[in-house]
């Protein structure tokens, strides 16, 4: 499958295989992909994989999250006491400015046991935890001072390390327990022949596990029915362990990775930076396209009126002067019309009157048949914002566009609807066209340059909006848009 770059179209070519026909994804913005991290590792093993009952006792995931508990427990000690030594060094430190520096570092410290921690549960215990915003330290003193002692991140590890302590020692302790029996009871034939002897209260002799105070495991039927429940000792063992191994995640998920909040902030400042770069091109591509374009066909029309001027002010034919002033006046409306594109890119004029005639307007002028259906209640409440408006109508246009050019579709269908009132209000804008499909929404390049349907995903995002994007092998490719009513 091609993917989408700035020098290729949004909806691809047909006859090339798609990687997965299921709906496309928008991509993780850059912000939170720096927190995921960059290649996946290849020990890493999805947790949410099944494993069957019967297998389970001998599946490499079981013994991993085992091992998990093992390192855990010999770690839970220093790490319980470094939590321990933060917070009475803190306390200890309070009536000093020094001391509070030294404990901003002690806290911020903390980061380091989360980081060891998400990477064992990445390798052991198969889920991927992002790791939280990184400490950058701010100019000033008191400023560095306070933000050491007030770092999230860091307080949560230390949170992590003082629930981990008992955790670590109940977890460990019970899957043990559960594997040493099963193990046990299932070998007790051969290894109870090595057992001293022990004499029951009617004076007989016996060499074997004993239940009670008469009751010995040395008979076939027995030593049979020990290795059964041998059998359903080990075979709960994984279940046991993955239980535990569950706690664990979820401690290390809640506690050890970013807040929700911090990954919207920097979500947020992701699409803020997206959105000045792709203003800033667009001013860029404006000012080329006027140099090399209008203003070049101006200048050659100041050029042959000059030159026009001259003839008749030097006597010469008046018809050569005259054609020289139909070129000028053929050049100026040319030059006119130029302006009149450029304008329409930055706002289109239809958008004067509205969404639904602006997309109306659209609909005409595509060469392909296209639907546009706006529910009334959209511009009833009263006009969307103009930002909202401008997006909208220049989605369905990239839409339309790569569904002319690309998709080999034969008509278009759009659907433009308001959902909620007040605050709450929502602009739900569907685009389905009946090509071949295949089209998805891949990360910007390293250039940072974005077009089709990467571009549209961020301009939607730009105003808190989402853009969720179906195309399957052999279409329809759906678009579906959720834009606030105010911005």
């Amino acid at each position: 499958m091609i993917a989408v770059t700035p020098d290729q179209p949004s909806v691809l070519p047909s006859g090339e295989p798609s990687s997965s026909g299921t709906p496309a994804p928008v991509p993780l913005s850059a912000a939170a992909a720096a927190f995921a991290g960059t290649r996946p590792d290849p020990r890493y093993v999805d947790h949410r994989r099944q494993v069957s009952f019967l297998r389970a006792p001998f599946a490499g995931r079981t013994w991993r999250e085992y091992g998990y508990l093992w390192l855990a427990l010999l770690l839970a000690p220093f790490g319980f006491a470094y939590a321990v030594f933060t917070v009475s060094f803190l306390a200890g430190v309070l009536v000093t400015v020094v001391g509070l520096l030294v404990a901003g570092w002690v806290v911020v410290g903390g980061r380091g046991w989360g980081a060891m921690y998400r990477s064992m549960a990445r390798s052991m215990l198969g889920v991927d935890v992002a790791a939280p915003a990184p400490y950058v330290r701010p100019r000033g003193f008191w400023r560095t001072m306070w933000s050491g002692l007030g770092d999230g991140p860091g307080w949560r590890a230390l949170l992590f390390l003082v629930v981990t302590l008992p955790l670590a020692i109940v977890s460990f302790v019970a899957s043990t327990v559960f594997l040493a029996v099963g193990l046990g009871a299932m070998t007790h034939w051969f290894w109870s022949r090595w057992l001293p002897l022990q004499q029951a209260s009617d004076g007989s002799w016996h060499r074997g596990a004993s239940f009670g105070t008469d009751w010995f495991v040395d008979t076939p039927v027995r030593q049979l029915g020990l290795v059964l429940a041998g059998a359903l000792f080990l075979w709960v063992w994984p279940h046991v362990t993955r239980a535990f191994a569950h706690l664990f995640r979820a401690l290390t998920v809640a506690l050890l990775g970013p807040t929700l909040a911090s990954l919207r902030v920097a979500d947020l400042e992701e699409s803020r930076g997206r959105t000045v770069e792709d203003a800033d091109a667009k001013l860029r591509r404006i000012e080329r396209d006027l140099h090399d374009g209008t203003q070049a066909r101006l200048v050659a029309v100041a050029m042959q009126l000059g030159e026009a001027k001259e003839q008749l002010a030097a006597g010469s034919d008046p018809g050569e002067a005259l054609d020289l002033v139909d070129l000028a006046h053929s050049s100026t409306k040319e030059a006119l019309v130029e302006l009149r594109e450029l304008a329409r890119g930055i706002h289109p004029p239809a958008l004067d009157n509205g969404l639904a005639v602006a997309l109306e307007t659209l609909a005409a002028r595509s060469p392909l048949p296209v639907t546009v259906d706006v529910d009334p209640d959209v511009e009833a409440s009263g006009r969307l914002a103009p930002a909202v408006e401008s997006i909208a109508y220049f989605c369905v246009a990239e839409l339309v566009t790569n569904a002319v050019k690309h998709a080999r579709a034969t008509g278009v269908y759009v659907l433009v609807e308001r959902q909620g009132t007040g605050r709450a209000a929502r602009l739900r804008l569907r685009v389905r066209d009946d090509g071949q499909g295949g089209a998805r929404v891949v990360q910007p390049g390293s250039d940072g340059q974005r077009s089709g349907l990467a571009g549209l995903a961020e301009r939607v995002r730009s105003v808190d909006g989402s853009f969720e994007l179906t195309s399957p092998v052999g279409g329809p490719t759906v678009v579906t848009v959720l834009l606030p009513a105010r911005v």
